[in-house]
Formats: structure tokens, sequence, C-alpha cells
């Protein structure tokens, strides 16, 4: 038995609403865009699910600028990455994916702070990853430079999982043969510890 026209339609919204939903959810940073920092925190985009934010971060009040990577829902907003934790902005800094597609970080009066190590050829534009990596990514969306391949203080499970070349990837699969963790285990607790791994 056939559905009446009204229904059919109903039903095919039903089915495509979510896809076109979250086609819409991506926020990405086109070649030539900016952003100055100017308020305590200043997002440049967010991830899709919004967890996380990229952009300029004020650190203390009336002090310097970090451009970081932090938790966007919750209210202390923490710092997960940040690249210029050395070297802290002056407000009015500005970072930009200009045309060439080299990611920098400049202080108002013109010198660079820093600089994304890619070269910039072939960078199509950026975006901000559920996963709590930023990247630079070519037109076919191939990774060129990524926030995960310079691993800050805070271990994210994201970078853990999903990154085979980092300090921190390497320190999972050393617990791992060590069995002092498991490949079950999902949830890292909280503490103090050391990490000493011979190799």
């Amino acid at each position: 038995m056939a559905l009446p026209p009204p229904y059919r339609l109903s039903l095919f919204l039903l089915l495509v609403m979510p896809v076109l939903v979250t086609a819409q959810n991506y926020s990405n940073v086109s070649l030539g865009d900016s952003l100055t920092a100017s308020k305590p925190i200043s997002s440049w985009v967010v991830s899709p699910s919004q967890e996380f934010a990229f952009g300029s971060r004020q650190i203390e009040t009336g002090g310097g600028y970090l451009l970081a990577i932090w938790f966007n829902k919750i209210s202390e907003r923490t710092i997960v990455w940040s690249a210029n934790r050395d070297y802290l902005a002056v407000e009015g800094s500005k970072v930009e994916l200009p045309k060439d597609g080299k990611l920098v970080l400049n202080d108002p009066k013109g010198p660079q702070i820093w600089s994304a190590s890619h070269s910039g050829t072939g960078v199509y534009y950026a975006a901000m990853l559920d996963t709590g990596n930023f990247l630079l990514a070519g037109q076919d969306s191939d990774i060129l430079w990524q926030s995960f391949d310079q691993p800050a203080d805070t271990l994210l499970h994201t970078n853990v999982e999903s990154n085979k070349n980092t300090p921190c990837s390497i320190f999972r699969e050393k617990l791992l043969e060590r069995k002092i963790l498991t490949s079950t285990t999902t949830r890292w607790e909280s503490g103090i510890f050391t990490p000493l791994i011979s190799q």
C-alpha cells in the first residue's frame, strides 16, 4: 500500500533533514581571513559540535594573548593547546591565513610572533575539528599541518587515539605494552604523575 503524497513528502523530509543540518554545522577558515586579539576571548572558528574553539585568549586581565584551542562548552574555557605560549601577543596582534596559505600570528607593529610549520603551499582552508585538532587542509581535505603534531601539556584522548606519531600516542603505546593500560580503557584518571619510559 502506497503512502498518500503528503505523507511521502513528510517521510522524505524526515529522512533528509538530518543530513542537511549536519552539512551546515561545519565552519572553516577561508584563505584571506584574519582575527585581531582585542577581547579576552575571541573565537576565530568553532568545531561543529561547539566543543572546541580556536582563536585568541587573553591570559589574566590586562595580560598578553595566546593563539589557542580551548574547551568551548564549559564556563572555565580551559586551554588545551597554544601556539605561542612562550611569546605572548599584545592587544591588536592578528592571526591570519593569507592567500598564500601560511598561518601566522603577527604583532600589530609588524613582527611575526608565530607561524605554523608549513610552507603554505597547497593550503585551501583551515578547520577546527570535534577532536580538538585545528588543521590546515588541501583542496581534497588532505591534512597539511595540524595542531596534534605539536602537542601541548594537555592530553586529549582524541589525540592519543588518532595520531600515531606524537609523544602522547607513543606514551599510550608504552603503557599498553606494559599492561598498565588496556586497549579498552576509555578514560584516563586525573592526578599528578611523572611518566618514565625507557626505550
